[in-house]
């Protein structure tokens, strides 16, 4: 009998030690975590060939309508139909802007400067930069979200020892427009800048290429080491799904539409056939694929660890 009480006795210990953690949570002794709210990080960096490439996440933001921006000449239907083919909605849209690094190992090249000063600062920062280490900004064309960051709020460079380089045609055509973002950001810079035409060179290893359309001197640029190639595409293709399924769709911010689409058909052309990856300044973040034909139109590949294996 004393063997049996000892049994239960023992028993009963177990389960009111079970219970404990149950009977706590029910008064409030463990609260609920915090939530935290979205985030992602701010650079994605990989070896390309003896160089370093580093992506800095600038900003992004949601946009409202964008059927507004893209397929201006779809219908509704159509426009519909892609983005529902792609599990995307219709009725906003999620803008990444991604100025890229690249190391050479002898200079530190800053491809595009993001909307502003704070946010390609702390871009930067993230990944191990400070601006007064970079050694060449080369600006792929003179919209506001590429130039914003040239210049803090007081006006004072945020490269402070860096060299300029944009394409010829491109400064040109902004030369006489009166833009006040180009007066304020790039015009300053002018007689510090050099101009390159296409295939003409910023730095070692890399080569301006024509991508005309978007605006009247657009210029992406390859990136070659050690037998690798790696586009610098920019804003030749500004939409994953919308862009690349559907290159002959017009979008809202290329000044000479139907040449915009023979650049997106040339470039994506060109990535598909030699299996190029490429960084694309709106892509989805972190910013770099590869594309494959599909169809009529074309297809984005998001990169895996492709470049984590060197």
């Amino acid at each position: 009998m004393a063997g049996n009480d000892l049994r239960l006795n023992r028993r009963a210990m177990i389960m009111g030690a079970a219970a404990l953690p149950l009977a706590a949570s029910t008064t409030g002794a463990f609260a609920a975590a915090e939530m935290m709210g979205m985030a992602t990080t701010r650079f994605n960096r990989f070896k390309h060939g003896a160089f370093e490439v580093t992506a800095l996440l600038a900003g992004t933001r949601t946009v409202e309508n964008p059927n507004g921006i893209f397929g201006l000449n779809a219908s509704e239907e159509d426009f519909a139909a892609a983005s529902a083919a792609a599990m995307i909605p219709t009725d906003r849209a999620q803008f990444f802007f991604t100025p890229t690094v690249v190391n050479t190992g002898a200079e530190l090249v800053l491809f595009d400067t993001g909307t502003d000063h704070a946010g390609i600062v702390a871009a930067l920062a993230a990944a191990g930069y400070s601006p007064d280490q970079v050694d060449v900004v080369v600006l792929t064309h003179m919209h506001g979200d590429h130039i914003g960051g040239m210049t803090d709020d007081s006006g004072a460079p945020t490269f402070p020892n860096a060299r300029y380089v944009t394409g010829a045609v491109e400064f040109d055509a902004w030369d006489m427009s009166g833009n006040e973002a180009f007066e304020a950001k790039v015009r300053p810079f002018a007689e510090r800048m050099a101009f390159l035409d296409d295939g003409g060179s910023p730095a070692s290893g890399i080569t301006a290429i024509e991508a005309f359309g978007h605006t009247p001197g657009h210029m992406a640029f390859m990136i070659e080491s050690e037998g690798k190639g790696l586009l610098l595409g920019a804003d030749f293709a500004n939409h994953y799904v919308w862009s690349l399924a559907h290159p002959d769709w017009e979008v809202r911010f290329d000044q000479d539409k139907e040449k915009a689409a023979e650049t997106r058909r040339r470039l994506l052309g060109m990535l598909a056939s030699d299996k190029l990856p490429f960084i694309g300044y709106h892509m989805p973040w972190p910013a770099v694929g590869f594309v494959e034909a599909r169809g009529e139109g074309f297809h984005y590949v998001p990169a895996s660890y492709q470049h984590m294996l060197g």
